[in-house]
This record gives C-alpha cells, sequence and structure tokens, in this order.
C-alpha cells in the first residue's frame, strides 16, 4: 500500500525535464535525510549544509539552481544567510538570483515576511509530505 503512493508520486507524475542541482540547509540530521531522500527520488542532486554559514561557504564556491534554507540553525540562521547570499550576488552582479525557499518548523504569524523581506523566493512549513514539495518545485522552476 505504501509503495504505492510512493509510486504515484515518484513515478507516475511528470518529473521535471530537468535534474537541478539543490542545496539543503538543515541542522537536523533526521529532516535533513528526509528531505534529501524525497528529493533525490524527484531526481535532483543534494549536497546539504548542517548551517547557514556552511550554505553560504558552499553557494559562493558551487553552482546550484535552488536552496532549500531552514530558518533557524546554529551558528548563522536561514535569515541571516539569505541576507549575506543576496549581498553576495549584487557584489558579483549576477544576473539571476538563485531561488531560495525558506523551511521552517514553527510557522508563526510574521515568520513568512521575514523571510521574504530577507531575500527569499518561498516559504514551506516542516514537516512536508513529498507530493507538497514537487509541487513548490513545479511552482519555483516554471
Amino acid at each position: 500500500r505504501r509503495r504505492r503512493y510512493y509510486q504515484k508520486i515518484y513515478c507516475n507524475d511528470r518529473r521535471p525535464t530537468k535534474q537541478y542541482t539543490i542545496l539543503l540547509a538543515e541542522d537536523n540530521p533526521i529532516n535533513q535525510k528526509v528531505a534529501k531522500m524525497h528529493l533525490e527520488r524527484l531526481g535532483h542532486k543534494v549536497e546539504t549544509a548542517a548551517n547557514g554559514q556552511i550554505a553560504l561557504d558552499m553557494y559562493t564556491k558551487n553552482n546550484y539552481d535552488l536552496i532549500f534554507m531552514d530558518i533557524q540553525m546554529p551558528e548563522m540562521d536561514g535569515i541571516e544567510s539569505t541576507k549575506r547570499i543576496r549581498e553576495f550576488e549584487q557584489d558579483i552582479n549576477q544576473a539571476e538570483p538563485i531561488k531560495i525557499i525558506a523551511l521552517t518548523a514553527n510557522a508563526m504569524k510574521g515568520d513568512k515576511e521575514a523571510c521574504i523581506d530577507a531575500g527569499m523566493n518561498e516559504y514551506m512549513s516542516k514537516p512536508f509530505k513529498p507530493e507538497e514539495l514537487k509541487r513548490m518545485l513545479n511552482t519555483i522552476f516554471e
């Protein structure tokens, strides 16, 4: 029964025609593993960062199509990391800024606005279902 559910989500639906390289910034190892698994099942390449500082460093040295950014992380949170990524993009005159999707477990009033104000493109609450993740990817890459 469970297998049919996952086949429906990952196999029968239309997959994106392109494999994307995604940076997943998430400090919780279990959340990191689950999100990575779902993204890889959808056919994407995923690299992980355990905090916002690592995500910033990885972004400045590699090419990604998208960043999933947890909001609450040690060392540097997702809001600060996003602000610094946007500053870096301005400094190098990047024509098209990377798309950043906020991830948060504690959706509180004002969180979405703070994420958008920091330069994020979209916002998702955790935990998310595989079909929600797929819908978000389809929306962001339309």
